[in-house]
């Protein structure tokens, strides 16, 4: 047996009291190996107060987390007031609002090449929709938010389409879209003809252009257009569809009517002799509109991308208005006004997941 001292001083009463006896007998042996191999394994450290430094982290936590969640406020809250600003200016304006060819689209910086200013902002809402979702049955939309060819061109867009803020890449393009493609919308549309024609009848006015416009029309869009809007870019008017109960119901019972889209307007369009709405383009390929003839005199004529079409009373015609597009009323005065119902119907081939994305990028403003 060998005999050996304890340390002395504080140091040792530590050491005592967390070893009991052991370290309480002032002679060990080879018996006490063990318990002097654990009291040399012991962390030796500082006596940290440690509700100070548990204080301290929850603070420090705390901080972080507020800096973080400020960031995220300022970042979305300035996306949405951009992204607001650029579709009030160019898909608010109802059925009859156009890009005119060879000038900047609203939202552009106007010189060649540049790409929209609100695309960066498209894509990053679609990205946060994604984070949130998926982007599962979304491949176009994804190409479009990686930054597929918009308004300024390049591969898939064509010379005489358009777009001017949303480009899906892939999608099926022509200038005029068969029936078919939306049979039921174009079916219930024209069956409700009858109640169409007498709701316009009871807001027409004589469109002279002398008087104050009545409630309800919108000022003109260049001389001689004017408009009635249901809807306004995704927005219902209340008004106006109480004046028009016919046209409401059957806007109602649509399946492709994008009523909860910046880019979905619906209402009468009206072009009195000698008008002409010259090279237009729509804000995005996603989208057909459809014109359901009221009142079509002699002289009409529509051209979308270069092809030329006229209305028939009672009848619709599917365009995409991405392609740059006129509308003129070549007739006398004595025809009387050209007027169509004009509704915003999605492109038939824009899946239901690529619907839900855009329609919320695209939210209208409440």
């Amino acid at each position: 047996m060998w005999k050996g001292n304890s340390p002395g001083g504080n140091q040792g009463a530590a050491m005592e009291e967390t070893s009991g006896e052991l370290v309480g007998q002032r002679n060990w042996g080879l018996e006490d190996a063990s318990g002097l191999l654990a009291m040399a394994s012991l962390p030796i450290m500082p006596a940290w107060p440690l509700p100070l430094v548990s204080s301290a982290l929850t603070l420090l936590l705390g901080a972080f987390t507020s800096l973080f969640l400020w960031y995220c406020y300022r970042l979305g809250s300035q996306d949405m007031q951009a992204l607001a600003g650029s579709q009030a200016g160019s898909v608010s304006g109802g059925p009859g609002v156009c890009y005119e060819a060879g000038r900047p689209s609203p939202g552009s910086s106007g010189e060649p090449g540049k790409r929209p200013r609100t695309e960066g902002l498209v894509s990053r809402r679609l990205r946060a929709y994604a984070r949130r979702y998926s982007w599962a049955g979304m491949g176009r939309v994804r190409r479009a938010a990686q930054g597929g060819p918009g308004s300024g061109g390049g591969p898939g867009v064509l010379g005489i389409q358009r777009p001017g803020l949303l480009f899906l890449p892939d999608l099926p393009s022509a200038p005029f879209v068969p029936r078919d493609a939306q049979r039921h919308d174009v079916e219930l549309l024209e069956s409700s003809f009858p109640a169409i024609l007498r709701d316009f009848g009871a807001v027409s006015w004589d469109f002279s252009g002398t008087t104050p416009l009545p409630q309800g029309w919108s000022p003109p869009l260049a001389p001689g257009c004017y408009q009635l809007l249901l809807y306004q870019a995704g927005r219902c008017q209340p008004n106006n569809c109480r004046r028009c109960p016919g046209a409401y119901r059957a806007l109602r019972g649509l399946r492709s009517f994008m009523s909860a889209n910046t880019f979905g307007n619906a209402g009468f369009s009206v072009l009195l002799p000698g008008a002409r709405l010259e090279g237009c383009c729509g804000p995005t390929n996603a989208r057909v509109r459809c014109h359901l003839g009221l009142k079509i005199p002699p002289g009409c004529e529509l051209v979308v991308g270069g092809e030329p079409q006229c209305w028939a009373e009672g009848h619709c015609l599917l365009v995409d208005d991405s392609f740059l597009h006129t509308e003129a009323h070549n007739g006398s005065p004595e025809d009387g006004p050209r007027v169509v119902f004009i509704v915003d119907l999605w492109h038939p081939n824009v899946a239901g997941a690529e619907r839900q994305a855009l329609d919320f990028v695209f939210t209208p403003e409440s």
